[in-house]
């Protein structure tokens, strides 16, 4: 029988493969290292907002013959007016990943099974307000439950998890496939610090036309083992009055110019599964969709 108990620091490197082989389903060449695991067991730096209304946390594994086959990792908001209501007194399975069966590891399914009752009896103990379900590892474009992960999906709508929130598209391109930068008479780019990373803004004697930022610290090199060349598209826009006239291609090409020199060789995108022209826009600029990842579950038990 499988056993579950708590994670061990000496499960680190067991704990990291199952998580990078999760990971290595969605995005293709990105690891991450054991210091990056067991730091977001601790703390998640980049969710500055939330991260600080987290009262608990623990990690479970289910472990057979000595082999790690599950993990979950669990989060207990704090039920005080500091934290953001929908957040408030809430209890998470923040991931959850297992191996599915193969000859050498028939069993897993049972051990998945086992570590997914404790952790509903961890979320009743801590007699949370809502309970809800993800699949956020510490590494880019994982996020939600991605549609590569259908062994994880079987199991939480088994357990009485179900699909409450919405659907987005991860899109990704290669740098070298992206348009280049073209020039404009009148119209000039400049690059600051942006939101979410580089901002390029193309403006006209009347105004702000739109702008574009790309993110190149997806991957901080002291604690990811694979991944460098990626970067992200953190916002782009493009005033109403614009739209319609190749702006999100011209944007694009700046950005993809600017990627280039970084050495970045792919870049991602994200947009909801709804707005079938951002998508579209998109995939004419040269993107190919990666996956798509459903984002909110919550507890509805039969």
């Amino acid at each position: 029988m499988p056993e579950v108990r708590p994670f061990r620091r000496d499960d680190r490197d067991q704990l990291t493969d199952l998580v990078n082989a999760h990971v290595a389903a969605v995005v293709p060449g990105v690891s991450v290292s054991v210091n990056t695991v067991l730091s977001s067991l601790e703390r998640e730096s980049e969710e500055f907002v939330t991260d600080p209304w987290v009262g608990e946390r623990i990690t479970l594994v289910a472990e057979e013959r000595g082999h790690v086959v599950a993990a979950a990792h669990l989060k207990r908001y704090r039920a005080d007016e500091e934290v953001g209501p929908h957040h408030r007194d809430a209890g998470e399975i923040d991931w959850f990943l297992w191996h599915p069966p193969a000859s050498f590891r028939p069993g897993t399914e049972q051990a998945a099974d086992l570590l997914m009752s404790a952790c509903l009896a961890c979320l009743s103990r801590w007699r949370v307000r809502v309970r809800r379900a993800c699949g956020d590892l510490p590494a880019p474009a994982v996020y939600g439950l991605p549609r590569p992960w259908p062994h994880v999906r079987a199991l939480y709508e088994r357990a009485g998890f179900r699909h409450t929130g919405v659907t987005e598209v991860i899109l990704l391109a290669r740098t070298a496939d992206l348009p280049g930068a073209e020039s404009c008479p009148g119209v000039t780019v400049e690059r600051t610090v942006g939101e979410c990373g580089t901002r390029f803004t193309a403006r006209t004697e009347a105004g702000i036309v739109g702008f574009v930022e790309t993110d190149t610290s997806l991957v901080r090199p002291e604690r990811h083992a694979r991944g460098a060349g990626l970067a992200d598209i953190g916002n782009l826009h493009v005033e109403p009055a614009h739209r319609g006239r190749g702006w999100e291609h011209r944007l694009l090409g700046h950005a993809a110019d600017w990627l280039r020199l970084c050495g970045t060789d792919r870049v991602l995108a994200y947009e909801p599964a709804e707005d079938t022209a951002a998508i579209e826009r998109l995939l004419d600029a040269g993107f190919h969709e990666l996956t798509r990842t459903d984002r909110g579950w919550e507890h509805h038990p039969r």
